[in-house]
């Protein structure tokens, strides 16, 4: 049984004890506040609302005075923005909190402006939303945390602004002017606090001014906002002085802790439609109701749930004959005197002049051939129709409504993520033809498409519905959404109205690094990518690797790194792909342990293998085998029956074995040494045996390796321009 703790009781007994709710609005109550619409239970005015008392209930106040009219929760003064009743969900307004400096370059500067704008909700129908809500910090050097009712701490975080030149890629991640952090469920207070640290605590501390006060900003804002909001303003998000945002609030009928303790006290029960149904609420204890499939409108009120008439929406349930609504779903017939299927166009035809004598003949017959038809047409209807349902319902649960209001409302700041529907991301695929497959792997199939405006995409669809497909699908979404790197693919858009959401990545044109390198064991194949490339592309794809390590709030774990899923685009530039597997990282000093070991025979970390947990360091090992495959031309792991080529099965292990006989220059590519040099290549390789550690704790970082790669590519690059110059000098 859930534990909701001494707060929750508390708000659950004073509901509890609260006067019996009204079951039915009275007419004539307003139902709308300038461009909100307020569906009951929620009301504006005495007796308009569920609950007698004016606060802790869902009684609302218009302020017609204003232009445009304000709605507010009744005493609380929160302004209301939207109100859902299939999500039971309400968009309130929230002013920053804001400390402004009188110096803002100098450690001993002192705050000269302090305005902290807390929220408080206890006793109401409302807990923050802690699944679309996010507290976020802005300003350098900034120190934001906030209390609950009672004051003690939830969550903060801190945030400092690197020079110009020294930015990394990414977006508020707690080193660019920017933080932020998840809220906890059962939330219904919220008190800021604002500080700054880094300024002058003694004389003398250079070190730490250096460190904290470059870059700073005049006034540091905080505030509690929709994460989806946020994420789409992005970079447009630039604004001072006052202002507000909008925050998720998660609504339940809370004068009962479940379903089944409702239903015991039939005067207070909130479902009244005879169409409704009772759903456990996910956020603090209630309810909430909806209306049953074949039914919309207001559960909350008698007969509030109607029937959808089928027959006046034609663009969701085709019927070009006789349409006839019946509840909870319609017939489609032909006109009299033709027959046929009335649910495609031009599906009836009219009936032949048949003699009495013929239809006598024919008329058994015909009657079975009618039933059958009518049985098989009726069954069609019921499939289209649970399939347009499963559409609305898919796009619903997966976010698909508040999405589609926060693109509208930033259409002009040029955001450029997009919802796409099912039929166009059948049409961009031919509808997921076998010719349009770019890959597959363990937790999807990845297409190419063009879309409407003739862009090329990669649209990734997942190849089994379960309930753990839809989680990695999830998480790739919510990883993608927080990587801003131009070594990885880029999030275009995603598409709701299936049960597992696909994702629409930009297109990488010239296919993976594995293609690249092995693709047809020819030498024309090979040559595809230049020699003189491979440092490079390995530096880039180490770089996205050291960014998810390093720089991602929180970091990230690939877990599946091979030449596979690093791509190449039309200026052969590396771009790290397919982040299915992918895990956050563990916080420091904890250890994540995987319940099932993921990963590609051949690139598995060997510690990862035997012990199960999850570090940054079992990437290394991965990246190290895609190092050594850019340096050999060899395949990380060659079959039994195919060892002819390889002389051991796993590249890792004949590299090991080389290395130490002090042959490992024998297995390296040769035109990849006469490119490189001897001296770069065995720096390379000494790399290589660093990463290849059987001990995760005795390999590099991806950081330091990146930066390895980077040098070494600059000192490859000097090694070729020299002799580059002397060609030319003989040339001429």
């Amino acid at each position: 049984m859930e534990e909701y703790g001494l707060p929750r009781l508390l708000l659950f007994l004073s509901l509890s004890l609260a006067p019996p709710a009204a079951s039915q609005p009275p007419p004539g109550c307003r139902r709308q506040c300038g461009n909100v619409t307020v569906p009951y239970p929620f009301g504006i005015g005495a007796g308009c609302h569920r609950g007698a008392a004016a606060r802790g209930g869902f009684a609302l106040e218009c302020d017609g005075g204003r232009r445009p009219p304000r709605l507010t929760v009744s005493g609380y003064g929160h302004e209301v923005a939207a109100i859902s009743l299939t999500t039971a969900e309400a968009t309130v307004l929230l002013n920053a909190s804001r400390a402004c400096y009188d110096r803002p370059g100098d450690p001993d500067g002192r705050i000269v402006s302090l305005r902290e704008q807390p929220m408080a909700l206890n006793g109401s129908a409302f807990l923050f939303s802690s699944m679309k809500s996010k507290f976020v910090s802005i300003g350098c050097p900034g120190l934001a945390y906030f209390n609950d009712g009672e004051g003690y701490y939830v969550t903060g975080c801190m945030s400092v602004c690197r020079p110009s030149e020294r930015a990394l890629p990414g977006s508020c991640r707690g080193d660019d002017g920017c933080c932020q952090s998840n809220i906890p469920l059962g939330l219904d207070s919220y008190r800021p606090y604002l500080g700054s640290f880094g300024r002058r605590r003694r004389r003398g501390s250079q070190e730490q001014e250096a460190t904290f006060m470059a870059n700073t900003t005049a006034c540091s804002y905080t505030f509690m906002v929709d994460a989806m909001w946020f994420w789409l303003a992005g970079s447009h998000f630039n604004r001072t002085g006052d202002f507000a945002v909008p925050v998720v609030l998660d609504w339940a009928i809370r004068d009962a802790p479940t379903c089944a303790a409702a239903r015991r006290d039939p005067d207070t029960y909130a479902c009244r439609s005879a169409r409704s149904v009772c759903l456990e609420s996910s956020n603090g204890p209630g309810y909430v109701c909806n209306c049953t499939d074949g039914y919309q409108g207001n559960p909350y009120v008698t007969d509030g749930c109607t029937d959808v008439d089928e027959c006046q929406h034609r663009e969701e349930f085709p019927c070009y004959g006789v349409c006839v609504n019946t509840p909870g779903s319609f017939t489609c017939t032909c006109p009299k005197g033709s027959s046929g299927n009335a649910t495609i166009q031009d599906g009836c035809r009219p009936d032949s002049k048949f003699t009495p004598a013929l239809k006598a003949v024919i008329g058994a017959s015909a009657g079975v051939f009618l039933l059958l038809l009518a049985c098989f047409s009726a069954h069609l209807w019921l499939q289209k129709r649970r399939l347009l349902r499963a559409k609305r319902r898919f796009f619903e649960q997966n976010g698909g409504l508040l999405l589609q209001q926060q693109l509208g409302s930033l259409a002009s700041s040029g955001v450029a993520f997009k919802i796409f529907s099912e039929e166009e991301m059948a049409r961009a695929t031919d509808g997921f033809a076998e010719a349009r497959v770019l890959g597959r792997g363990g937790q999807g199939v990845v297409y190419k498409g063009v879309l409407a405006d003739g862009s090329a995409v990669a649209v990734k669809k997942s190849r089994v519905v379960d309930a753990k497909q839809v989680k990695e699908f999830a998480r790739e979404m919510l990883i993608l959404s927080q990587i801003n790197h131009r070594n990885v693919v880029k999030l275009l858009g995603c598409c709701l109205e299936v049960e597992v959401p696909m994702l629409v990545y930009e297109f990488v044109p010239n296919g993976s690094l594995h293609a690249h390198i092995h693709a047809g064991g020819g030498e024309l194949e090979f040559l595809r990518l230049p020699a003189g490339a491979r440092l490079r592309v390995a530096a880039e794809s180490a770089n996205a690797l050291a960014y998810m390590h390093s720089s991602a709030s929180p970091p990230i774990l690939h877990r599946d790194v091979k030449s596979a899923n690093i791509l190449l685009d039309g200026e052969l530039s590396a771009k790290v792909s397919d982040f299915g597997a992918s895990r956050l990282a563990p916080a420091a000093g904890e250890a994540a342990v995987a319940t099932l070991v993921q990963g590609t025979l051949g690139y598995l970390d060997p510690e990862y293998l035997l012990t199960s947990q999850l570090t940054c360091k079992s990437d290394v090992y991965s990246f190290a085998v895609v190092l050594l495959e850019l340096l050999t031309g060899r395949k990380a792991f060659v079959p039994v029956e195919d060892e002819e080529e390889e002389d051991e099965g796993g590249l890792a292990f004949a590299f090991i074995s080389a290395a130490q006989a002090g042959r490992h220059r024998e297995i390296m590519d040769p035109k990849v040494m006469e490119e490189i040099g001897t001296e770069v290549l065995d720096e390379a390789a000494e790399l290589v045996i660093r990463c290849l550690s059987m001990v995760g704790d005795e390999r590099p970082t991806m950081k330091e390796v990146a930066d390895k790669l980077h040098k070494l590519t600059a000192q490859a690059e000097r090694r070729r321009t020299p002799a580059a110059s002397v060609e030319n000098s003989i040339d001429d």
